[in-house]
């Protein structure tokens, strides 16, 4: 069984052993708990948000940086895949545990969910959980969680504060923009899930993603990182299924579905007054999916990257 807490923690020791080449900020807590912090007082760049997409994923995928050409539009990007979808993308990328204590609020991803269970159902639905000593967290946040957050994290996975490891990004900084744009396969699993597919039946994964120029605005950040998924995600999965089924599946499943397709996230968001609960939850899905039965070999393709978006969206 993948112990993927264990396995990202590897990748935080590189991490604690060169915090100045990552351009990280290594703190402990009273509790004990560390803290990485890769954009909240730090300056961590592109090999920090490598990172941070790597122990997000539970150290069970890959995440590098390349170039891309999207339609004319050239942009650097992470390039993700993973042999362990399920457990890799849903079971620690996804953003699935919110973290409240007193007034500080954050997203949490990475391994340490799967100690928590959070959510339970997801872990009966894809047939996991971890067993670990260790526990390793990402915190989408704007500000250092306190001590108290730490160690409700620790006692929610059962572990000791000084075996609990905390990273931290921020939407708008480049380590932030790196970690988003590498959770493309995520987004799309997420969709497909949605549209009915058992997440146990995608065997492989592999995709790319722009990262958007930095914005100092928060709002008009995550609308750009959002851009990079929505217009210019790739992804391609290759699935244990009937052709007819990855046939409907991959009609349904683009962002291109969405009737709120084809304005910059960010006209979307201010439209509906940063109320996400009013945006079509069909926009968030990659641009483009390629869905192969692994028994059969056949592809469906469908949607695409659309450079125009992605163009308005940069201010290029």
């Amino acid at each position: 069984m993948l112990r993927i807490n264990r396995l990202a923690y590897r990748l935080v020791e590189m991490i604690l052993e060169e915090p100045e080449y990552y351009g990280v900020i290594v703190d402990r807590l009273p509790s004990g708990a560390t803290l990485i912090d890769m954009g909240i007082e730090a300056q961590g760049g592109y090999e920090a948000g490598l990172m941070a997409s790597r122990i997000a994923m539970g150290g069970a995928g890959t995440a590098t940086l390349g170039y891309w050409d999207y339609d004319g539009l050239t942009l650097p990007t992470v390039i993700v895949s993973t042999d362990h979808p399920p457990i890799s993308l849903l079971g620690s990328q996804l953003a699935g545990w919110k973290i409240r204590v007193g007034d500080y609020a954050a997203d949490g991803s990475g391994p340490a969910r799967a100690l928590a269970l959070k959510p339970r159902k997801l872990y009966e639905k894809i047939g996991y959980r971890d067993d670990s000593d260790v526990a390793v967290l990402v915190l989408e946040a704007h500000r250092r969680p306190p001590d108290e957050a730490a160690s409700f994290i620790a006692e929610a996975c059962g572990v000791e504060p000084s075996e609990t490891y905390i990273v931290l990004t921020s939407t708008n900084t480049l380590a932030g923009m790196v970690q988003i744009s590498s959770r493309v396969l995520e987004t799309g699993l997420f969709r497909l899930d949605y549209l009915g597919l058992d997440p146990r039946r995608v065997l492989y994964g592999a995709g790319h993603a722009p990262i958007m120029p930095l914005h100092a605005d928060l709002g008009a950040a995550m609308g750009r990182a959002e851009d990079a998924i929505t217009y210019g995600g790739v992804t391609s999965y290759i699935v244990d299924a009937d052709d007819e089924t990855l046939r409907e599946l991959s009609e349904k499943a683009p962002s291109s579905t969405s009737k709120m397709y084809g304005k910059p996230s960010l006209e979307v968001y201010r439209a509906v007054d940063f109320d996400f609960t009013k945006v079509d939850p069909s926009l968030f899905a990659p641009a483009q999916i390629t869905l192969t039965g692994a028994k059969t070999g056949t592809s469906f393709k469908s949607g695409g990257v659309n450079a125009e978006v992605l163009r308005r969206s940069a201010g290029l």
